[in-house]
């Protein structure tokens, strides 16, 4: 059953909604008699929303979770209804009785109003956690660095709405003792205080040896109404952020594994082809311009192809414009562009320093081999030789390639000509895998229009 909190929650967004439709019908027709809204359409877009917001979490705690991400979940989310909401009225002939301005206005302050409400809400509970209020009891159970490490987070964090408020030592050789948290080594006294001092949670933050130690925890506290969280140390083991996921009715810790649960893989998706099918009925002038000026240049066709390796290792076909003249290479063998390189064309040079001979590869995405996002994709060739040389090469198959990424904003772009610079480009995208977050992308594709199209290492 939903709490009083998750209907109150539903019902503001409901208002939201209703209300960015009104607004945006007043904004669109300046004339009050005018003044007009779509009943139907906006009856199904509150019911849609009341279906897909919690499926992609915007009514749970919010204790711990990143602001950016919460945003870009949101704007996903509202995104999607809208969408769902166009392809129904398509479906029933009414788009003609709809206003594109009162709809891209609607669609916006609804955005601005459901991320907006969110973001005044979590500063109010912000100020509260601050202020010693709205908090949540933690009593930690560990030792060592990986202790240490939780309970800093925690005192680092206040806003998260968790205090550290008791420790337990587990073998570790150097006490370690925070300022002003109680440490224990007496399992009937620890026992007591949380039992009297309101604890409400339990971090058991513990390798994965201490079986023993945790199954003594969770038979102490069976029959309390205190929650026990069980924070791994697999810092040795795992590649990227370990997670528990659901196998076969069963609790599996993932130690090497796709980095992104199934959520954000379909966020992913459906982000890619949106924005893929957007950007190439928005770019076509440009496209056939450029289409023009490359066939203009020298013998040869619009379209240079290649095969690359995409999610899972995965070969497909990669499009781009040709930017240089028709020449024969060895079998097995792809020689990397440099600077002054005289295969390139003139007109072949400005799109590769402007990255607009990428442009073709939107088609890659609406067809699922790529995204928008991730890591960029080599040549097979070039794949067998710093697979071998590269640690952590092998992982940036765990996703599908971008047209664009965290290691390309970061100046990770053009000729590899040394070891040195491909480790740099894995180590960024890496980094992407194990921080990955809608709003993240966000952030590299805006990145990329406003400085990533033209780069002195693009030749």
């Amino acid at each position: 059953m939903l709490g009083i909190q998750g209907l109150l929650a539903r019902l503001v967004d409901v208002i939201l909604i209703v209300a960015g439709a009104l607004l945006a019908s007043r904004i669109r027709f300046e004339d009050l008699a005018q003044t007009r809204v779509d009943g139907a359409f906006i009856t199904f877009s509150v019911a849609l929303a009341l279906v897909s917001f919690p499926v992609f979490g915007l009514y749970e705690s919010w204790r711990g979770r990143s602001l950016l991400r919460l945003s870009g979940q949101v704007s996903l989310a509202w995104l999607l209804v809208q969408a769902g909401g166009l392809v129904l009225m398509f479906s029933v002939h009414r788009t003609d009785m709809i206003s594109r301005l009162w709809f891209i206005y609607w669609t916006a302050t609804s955005a601005a109003a459901l991320i907006g409400a969110r973001l005044v809400l979590h500063g109010v509970l912000r100020s509260m956690r601050y202020a010693g209020m709205n908090l949540r009891n933690v009593a930690v159970v560990g030792g060592g660095e990986h202790c240490r490490e939780v309970v800093g987070k925690m005192q680092a964090s206040p806003a998260s709405g968790f205090r550290a408020s008791a420790l337990f030592e587990v073998g570790a050789e150097e006490i370690f003792a925070p300022k002003g948290v109680p440490v224990f080594d007496d399992f009937e006294k620890f026992s007591e205080y949380v039992r009297k001092d309101g604890i409400q949670e339990i971090w058991l933050a513990l390798p994965l040896s201490e079986a023993q130690i945790m199954l003594r925890f969770v038979s102490e506290f069976r029959d309390d109404l205190v929650n026990i969280r069980f924070i791994p140390d697999v810092r040795s083991m795992a590649l990227f952020d370990p997670g528990v996921v659901d196998l076969i009715g069963a609790p599996a810790i993932s130690l090497v594994a796709s980095p992104l649960p199934a959520r954000a893989m379909v966020q992913k998706e459906i982000f890619d082809r949106l924005f893929a099918a957007l950007a190439l009925l928005a770019l076509t002038p440009l496209l056939a311009v450029v289409a023009i000026a490359v066939k203009c240049s020298s013998r040869g066709p619009v379209f240079f192809t290649q095969y690359r390796k995409g999610a899972d290792g995965h070969v497909f076909k990669i499009y781009k414009f040709r930017t240089m003249r028709a020449h024969a290479e060895k079998k097995g063998i792809v020689t990397q562009a440099t600077k002054g390189d005289p295969r390139i064309t003139r007109v072949g040079a400005i799109l590769r320093r402007t990255s607009l001979d990428e442009l073709p590869q939107f088609i890659n995405v609406l067809r699922g081999e790529m995204s928008v996002v991730g890591p960029r994709p080599h040549a097979i060739e070039h794949d067998e030789v710093y697979q071998k040389v590269v640690d952590g090469y092998i992982h940036r198959y765990r996703i599908k390639p971008g047209i664009t990424g965290w290691a390309q904003i970061n100046g990770y772009r053009g000729e590899t000509d040394q070891i040195e610079k491909m480790q740099g480009r894995v180590e960024h995208d890496l980094y992407y895998l194990c921080n990955w977050s809608f709003g993240l992308d966000m952030r590299i594709v805006a990145a990329t229009i406003a400085k990533g199209f033209v780069h002195s290492n693009a030749y």
